[in-house]
């Protein structure tokens, strides 16, 4: 079953909202971050990730976003470009205002943190002016972002693409993506995730995630309260990570679907996210039913996690098939359904 209807003959697949950073994962890992010396650069930043991963599966993937002026910015630019995503919509931060930062700590394949710095960011200068009528109209969906909503304008920026997304028939999936960093208070992350998600027609996140974003109304709410909540505004879709343990997606017609985590060796314990979310969404596009959509998600996510970066390691539609045969054959038939 279909639970949501993409309208056809669109320019783009996606357009993704938000985010792009530049992401270092040290290369003399498995120490403290204060010990680390060497780093790769990669380009980051969630809804980043998630539009390389779908260019990757074939999708035509578009990006609205603010970046530094400079070597950084032209980088990441370029990597967009290289993988076929449209930048036409990507534009200059014009205060000096510079790329996130992104340092990772692998201490262990289980054990990682993030440091992050998300002061006088580019990303976050994103404004109305910069969200048009015509690119909104021209995709299937568009993608926000969490942390899009943390400061204004970007918040704004996110809200006038939503309302035009309405308006053109665009549907809307919120990536709850939550961050620590520019925040103010748990009221203010509540009210901003709250105004999106009641729009959204697909919400992802993890049970935190959800969390946050009920602070106000429904603090104690469990997995199935959740989603019947949504489910009462717009939402078709909703769906809770559990990290390692799996993940369901709820289904507005009272159904869920479980999933659990392909065994893979663990090199780190991010990242797993953007390449579930991107190969979820593939599923989607290509008319999949719901728990194919998951096995493609969380088969993507383990190839992620045992992979030094996140971007750059994002797999194409024949090495996500390769994948799941070669785990069925090793673990035996349907390991991550249940």
């Amino acid at each position: 079953m279909q639970y949501v209807d993409f309208s056809q003959n669109r320019k783009f697949d996606l357009i993704a909202i938000g985010r792009i950073a530049i992401d270092f994962n040290p290369l003399d890992y498995f120490k403290p971050l204060s010990q680390s010396q060497q780093y790769r650069k990669y380009l980051g930043g969630s809804p980043a990730n998630v539009a390389v991963g779908l260019a990757r599966l074939g999708k035509k993937v578009g990006f609205i976003g603010k970046v530094s002026d400079d070597q950084f910015g032209d980088y990441v630019t370029q990597f967009f470009a290289n993988e076929g995503i449209d930048v036409s919509r990507v534009t200059r931060a014009l205060n000096g205002e510079k790329l996130g930062l992104t340092f990772t700590e692998i201490l262990s394949p289980t054990e990682s943190s993030i440091l992050m710095y998300r002061d006088g960011i580019a990303d976050l200068t994103l404004s109305p002016a910069d969200v048009d009528e015509e690119y909104i109209a021209s995709a299937k969906a568009i993608l926000i972002s969490g942390t899009a909503l943390a400061q204004s304008p970007s918040r704004e920026a996110c809200l006038k693409a939503m309302q035009l997304a309405e308006k053109n028939n665009t549907r809307i999936i919120f990536d709850i993506d939550y961050r620590a960093y520019n925040w103010k208070s748990a009221d203010e992350i509540a009210v901003y995730y709250t105004a999106v998600a009641e729009h959204a027609d697909i919400i992802m996140g993890s049970r935190e995630e959800y969390d946050l974003t009920q602070a106000i109304f429904a603090p104690n709410f469990d997995d199935d309260k959740t989603a019947k909540y949504w489910f009462g505004k717009r939402a078709k879709i909703v769906i809770i990570k559990h990290g390692k343990q799996g993940s369901t997606a709820h289904t507005c017609d009272g159904q869920k679907y479980n999933i659990k985590s392909f065994p893979v060796k663990a090199f780190k314990s991010f990242g797993g996210g953007d390449g579930y979310g991107s190969a979820f969404l593939y599923g989607l596009f290509e008319g999949k039913e719901i728990i194919d959509c998951l096995e493609l998600g969380s088969a993507s996510a383990s190839m992620l996690v045992s992979a030094h970066g996140c971007s750059e390691f994002m797999p194409t539609v024949e090495e996500l098939e390769k994948f799941i045969k070669d785990e069925k054959q090793e673990f035996g038939d349907m390991i991550a359904r249940g």
